[in-house]
C-alpha cells in the first residue's frame, strides 16, 4: 500500500508518517504540506491511500476531494480534522465528497501519546481498506483500453433497445433478499420462542439505527427519504467523536422533512423526531410510568470498543420496550450491534441490513447476517420504503 500524506503541519506529517510505519502493508509513505502539492504529485506517487488534512493554505482538504473526484481511480481517502464544530461540519462535507473515513486529530501534548492515539485509529481503518486497495492495483495494473468505436447504422438497427440506450431498465435496479425461513431453520437466532416467530406482533413504535465507517452518507440517503408523517421516533448510534455529532444532526435537519437532534439527557423521543447519540457517550431508552420512551445519555464503559455503542441502545430497548421497535444495522466496521439485536430478535423484533454492495465496510451488517438474526438484507436505496412499510403496517 502506497501512502501520500498531506498536512500543512509538519509535526503532524512526521507523526502520521511515522504512525504509518508500523503497518506492515504499507510499503512507501510520501508527503505533501498541501493539497496544491499533493494533486502534483498524484502521477508521479500513483498513491493507494491519502490522509488528508482540511484546513490548508492554497488548496484545502475539500478542494481536493473535488478534484480527486475527476479522476480515473483516484486514492482512498481517510481524512484529519480537528476536535471542532468547523472540523465536524468539515469531515461531513468530506463523507459528501467521497472520504472513506475521518480521523480527529489527536489533541496530545508529546508526540510520542499523539503517535500512539493515531495508530490505533488508523488500525482498524487500514485492516478494512486492504480488499478495496488490492482491487484498486489490480485495476491501476490494467492497460487502457482504447475507446471502442460507434457501432454502424444497420448494426444499432437490428438490436432491440436496452436500458444501457437510454430507456429506462425493466425491473427493480437494486436487489433484496428477504430471510423469511421455516422455523427451524439457521437463520433464526437461538432463544427466539416459536411465538415470537409466528404471531403477528403489532407494528413498531420506534426505528433503531446501528451504523459506523460510511455512516455519515448513508444517515444522507436513508433519513431524508423518510416522510414527515412518520409516526414514530427514530435512534441513531453513529460512531463518532464528541461535537462531530451535532454537526451531523444539523446537516441532516436540513435535508430531512423530520426534526433531527442530537440527543439530550432525560428527553421524551417522540413520533416524527429523529435522534443521534451524542459523541463519546452512549445512548440508552428508559420508560416512564406513564409508558413514554425517555433517552438517557450516560458516560458507562465503552462496548465493543466503542462508546456510544450500537448494543447499548439495542440492549435497552429490548428490556423495555420488548417487541416495540424495528432495527437497522447498516455499514461499519467490527460487530458493535449484534448482541443488542439478539436480544430484540427473541422479542420478535423485525431486523434489516444493509447490503454489501452500498456498503463502505460490510462489517457489521455481515456480522448480523451470519448471526441469524437478520429478516431482511436491503440496498440502502430500499431501507427507508420498507421502514415506512413496517410502521404503516402494510408489511407485516
Amino acid at each position: 500500500m502506497n501512502v501520500l500524506v498531506v498536512d500543512d503541519s509538519s509535526l503532524f506529517r512526521r507523526v502520521i508518517t511515522e504512525a504509518l510505519k508500523t503497518f506492515p502493508e504499507v510499503e512507501t509513505i510520501s508527503q505533501a504540506p498541501n493539497g496544491r502539492q499533493a494533486l502534483l504529485k498524484l502521477q508521479a506517487l500513483q498513491p493507494d491511500l491519502m490522509t488528508l488534512d482540511m484546513e490548508m493554505p492554497e488548496i484545502d482538504g475539500l478542494a481536493v476531494l473535488e478534484a480527486l473526484k475527476k479522476l480515473p481511480n483516484p486514492p482512498i481517502v481517510i481524512v484529519l480534522s480537528t476536535l471542532t464544530h468547523k472540523g465536524g461540519h468539515l469531515a461531513i462535507k468530506a463523507m459528501q465528497l467521497g472520504a472513506f473515513d475521518f480521523i480527529t486529530k489527536p489533541s496530545a501534548t508529546n508526540a510520542e501519546q499523539s503517535l500512539n492515539l493515531l495508530r490505533e485509529e488508523l488500525a482498524p481503518r487500514l485492516k478494512a481498506l486492504r480488499v478495496r486497495v488490492n482491487v484498486r492495483q489490480i485495476l491501476r495494473a490494467q492497460p487502457q483500453r482504447p475507446p471502442s468505436s460507434p457501432p454502424s447504422p444497420s448494426a444499432t438497427a437490428a438490436k432491440p433497445p436496452t436500458a444501457s440506450a437510454g430507456l429506462p431498465p425493466i425491473g427493480p435496479t437494486t436487489k433484496s433478499t428477504d430471510l423469511a425461513a421455516p422455523p427451524h431453520s439457521a437463520l433464526q437466532p437461538e432463544g427466539v420462542p416459536a411465538s415470537a416467530r409466528q404471531v403477528r406482533l403489532p407494528p413498531p413504535e420506534m426505528v433503531l439505527i446501528g451504523v459506523s465507517t460510511g455512516g455519515p452518507n448513508a444517515l444522507d440517503c436513508l433519513i431524508p427519504a423518510l416522510p414527515a408523517a412518520l409516526e414514530v421516533p427514530v435512534l441513531i448510534v453513529q460512531h463518532m467523536p464528541p461535537i462531530f455529532t451535532k454537526s451531523l444532526a444539523e446537516h441532516l435537519g436540513e435535508r430531512s422533512a423530520l426534526k433531527v437532534y442530537e440527543a439530550e439527557h432525560d428527553s421524551v423521543a417522540e413520533p416524527g423526531s429523529v435522534y443521534i447519540a451524542p459523541g463519546g457517550r452512549h445512548m440508552k431508552l428508559a420508560r416512564s410510568e406513564q409508558g413514554q420512551k425517555i433517552i438517557q445519555i450516560t458516560d458507562a464503559a465503552p462496548e465493543n470498543h466503542c462508546r456510544p455503542s450500537v448494543d447499548y441502545l439495542f440492549r435497552s430497548a429490548a428490556n423495555h420496550f420488548p417487541g416495540r421497535a424495528i432495527a437497522l444495522i447498516l455499514t461499519g466496521m467490527g460487530s458493535d450491534g449484534t448482541l443488542g439485536l439478539r436480544l430484540l430478535k427473541r422479542h420478535g423484533c423485525f431486523v434489516i441490513a444493509q447490503d454489501e454492495a452500498s456498503c463502505v465496510v460490510y462489517g457489521m451488517p455481515k456480522v448480523a447476517i451470519e448471526a441469524g438474526v437478520v429478516d431482511s438484507v436491503l440496498p440502502l436505496d430500499a431501507i427507508a420504503d420498507r421502514v415506512v412499510a413496517r410502521v404503516s403496517g402494510r408489511d407485516r
